[in-house]
């Protein structure tokens, strides 16, 4: 049986099987040839099944899975700029933005920095994503929802209010 072994500081042997059929085996960096040998030896017939399977298998994409590719590539195309935008005029630095698969929240904001934004956020009108991005971006000054944190929304979009509402509908 042919494999493809990769090594590494794991402690557990382990084979899988790649999209193309390939079989890859992890083991640690001192583990003998013998007992790798016997491992994929022993698990010949379930390995084999495991191949075959997976040379069998033909990818299903439902119409979920095409919308939540374009919503993520529409959500790196806007929400960069729009940090960008708001960021200079905030004068505030995010330390980086990263797009996520975020289900119950639309933005988060790291307390090193680092904005989160979910691609479902893309579902929205343009005004709604503005408000979630200068939100974000006020965390970068005050880390928490106090009375200081939404007087700095309020400041740089004075009808967050009904923006906020936009995301609840």
């Amino acid at each position: 049986m042919d494999y493809i072994l990769k090594r590494s500081g794991r402690r557990t042997l382990v084979a899988e099987i790649s999209r193309g059929g390939d079989i890859i085996v992890r083991a640690p960096y001192k583990m003998p040839i013998s007992y790798i040998e016997k491992f994929l030896a022993d698990n010949e017939a379930k390995i084999m099944k495991a191949v075959e399977r997976s040379q069998n298998a033909t990818p299903s994409y439902s119409s979920d899975d095409f919308e939540a590719v374009s919503l993520r590539r529409k959500a790196h195309d806007i929400i960069p700029d729009k940090v960008k935008f708001y960021a200079q005029i905030m004068n505030v630095d995010p330390k980086g933005v990263k797009i996520t698969s975020a289900q119950k929240r639309f933005g988060s904001c790291s307390s090193r920095g680092t904005l989160c934004f979910s691609f479902n956020l893309m579902q929205y009108p343009d005004e709604a994503i503005d408000y979630v991005v200068v939100h974000e971006l006020a965390h970068l000054v005050e880390l928490n929802h106090s009375k200081k944190f939404w007087s700095i929304v309020e400041k740089y979009m004075p009808d967050y209010k009904e923006r906020r509402a936009m995301l609840k509908k």
